[in-house]
């Protein structure tokens, strides 16, 4: 566990980082992209670490690569790629700086050092996990093969680098139902999210997928009785979910989709109020570009990607701490498994 009071006191040494109204009013271009959900107080908090880490990515040749769940300041503020982890897997492919620091869970950052075995990944926080990455393990995997001989293994991206590696191909909850499609085979083993594997399979009727039973602890606590009251007492609101959440909430959802998909849908569609059946970042990054949308209702927080702070992504910058390592026996395997999913997404169109 990251010690916040030494961190706090070796960054005091080195930047001004107290409250810099001055500095905000200076900053109020990046300001402008999440001033409708970020107040001007916690702005001027935020800025000295916006500066601070802007000016030392450039000095370091380093990239930051941030998942849609990110709080706004580091989307808006510090991210140089935003996505959902299909669309950060490719762009980890691309990158040319030195070094990557992911803004994201634990396995984002091992993705990226898979795909790019010669530069430094660096981790905000090492114990900000996942929930479905920590439901299965390789030795799982081999179990389902045992029950299921001969079908494929599709493993979603939310896993450690060993069940990558023990697996035929990854997916992202924006591929999954394309690549169950276009696999051979009558039988497809989906892992580790049950949801994702479930509503996959009323896509794509003409496999039989199976699963394990692993789940998202923010999109597992939707019920459809939530969806359907809160449909009735705002009647009108368009309702767009995750397909982690469970199939009975998916199915009373107006649309379902990936991070990437849901802010294509409410782009497009630019409905008067929309609530978002995911994590609680979602609506507020996206808020600033869509003042003509309303985004109510319950969201839950992802209690493993707020871990990740402006104040961790300064401190791993300033250090070089904490770099990430994937054993390479490890990670030629779990590389062939994502570099498929990427290939066959680019093939299929995706």
């Amino acid at each position: 566990m990251l010690d916040l009071t030494n961190i706090r006191e070796e960054l005091a040494q080195h930047y001004d980082l107290a409250p810099n109204p001055e500095l905000a009013e200076a900053m109020s271009d990046t300001f402008a992209k999440m001033d409708r959900v970020v107040n001007p107080i916690d702005w001027a908090r935020y800025a000295p670490y916006v500066a601070a880490i802007n000016k030392l990515k450039k000095e370091k040749n380093a990239v930051i690569l941030a998942h849609n769940y990110m709080t706004p300041q580091i989307y808006h503020g510090v991210a140089d790629v935003v996505g959902d982890s299909l669309q950060l897997a490719i762009e980890a492919t691309r990158v040319e700086a030195d070094i990557i620091v992911q803004c994201g869970v634990h396995f984002m950052a091992e993705t990226s050092k898979i795909l790019n075995p010669a530069k430094i990944v660096l981790m905000p926080d090492m114990d900000a996990g996942c929930s479905l990455a920590d439901a299965i393990t390789a030795a799982d995997i081999e179990e389902m093969r045992r029950q299921y001989p001969g079908a494929p293994v599709v493993t979603y991206v939310n896993t450690t680098a060993e069940v990558k590696a023990a697996s035929d191909i990854c997916c992202t909850s924006s591929n999954a139902a394309q690549i169950v499609a276009a696999l051979d085979g009558d039988t497809i083993i989906m892992t580790p999210d049950q949801y994702l594997a479930q509503n996959v399979a009323k896509m794509v009727p003409q496999k039989r997928v199976v699963w394990y039973n692993g789940s998202c602890i923010v999109h597992e606590q939707y019920t459809a009785q939530d969806i359907r009251e809160f449909r009735e007492w705002n009647p009108g609101t368009r309702i767009i979910t995750h397909p982690e959440c469970p199939p009975e909430v998916v199915a009373e959802a107006d649309y379902s989709g990936s991070t990437s998909g849901i802010i294509k849908y409410v782009n497009d569609e630019k409905p008067e109020r929309a609530m978002l059946v995911t994590e609680c970042s979602m609506a507020s990054n996206i808020a600033d570009s869509l003042p003509e949308v309303d985004f109510v209702g319950p969201c839950n927080m992802c209690p493993y990607m707020k871990m990740i702070t402006l104040e961790k992504v300064l401190w791993t910058l300033h250090t070089g701490q904490t770099p990430v390592e994937v054993d390479e026996a490890v990670a030629g395997k779990a590389r062939q498994a994502v570099e498929r999913m990427i290939d066959m997404s680019k093939q299929l169109g995706l």
